[in-house]
């Protein structure tokens, strides 16, 4: 019988947990990239508002919980740059923000910063 260390199987589960925060934020920039081919008033550009509010809430409460790891420098700014997406995905889910691309820019910048 096998068995793993406990290191391991943290090591196991923060990578997976990375894993699992970059194929959301991929998923994100692709519904932003088929809202940008739709026009920011299309339901593309809703749902992928959406999409977004849902992924970084979790990501920001996440970095809020006292058992996070992260460093605290890089937790505050993720949170602020969480905090910003929220805020610009809300004003085009609203349609009053065309600005598509930056939110594209921003995630993608997050994205390579997993990596």
């Amino acid at each position: 019988m096998y068995q793993f260390s406990y290191a391991e199987i943290q090591a196991d589960t923060i990578a997976d947990a990375r894993d699992r925060e970059r194929q959301l934020l991929v998923r994100s920039i692709e519904l932003l990239g088929d809202a940008r081919a739709a026009g920011p008033r299309s339901r593309q550009a809703v749902e992928a508002a959406l999409f977004m509010h849902r992924i970084w809430t979790s990501f920001v409460s996440d970095l809020q919980a006292p058992e996070n790891s992260t460093p605290k420098d890089l937790r505050d700014h993720l949170i602020a740059v969480g905090s910003w997406l929220l805020a610009e995905a809300e004003t085009l889910r609203l349609g009053r923000s065309a600005d598509i691309n930056g939110l594209i820019d921003v995630s993608t910048t997050v994205l390579d910063g997993l990596e």
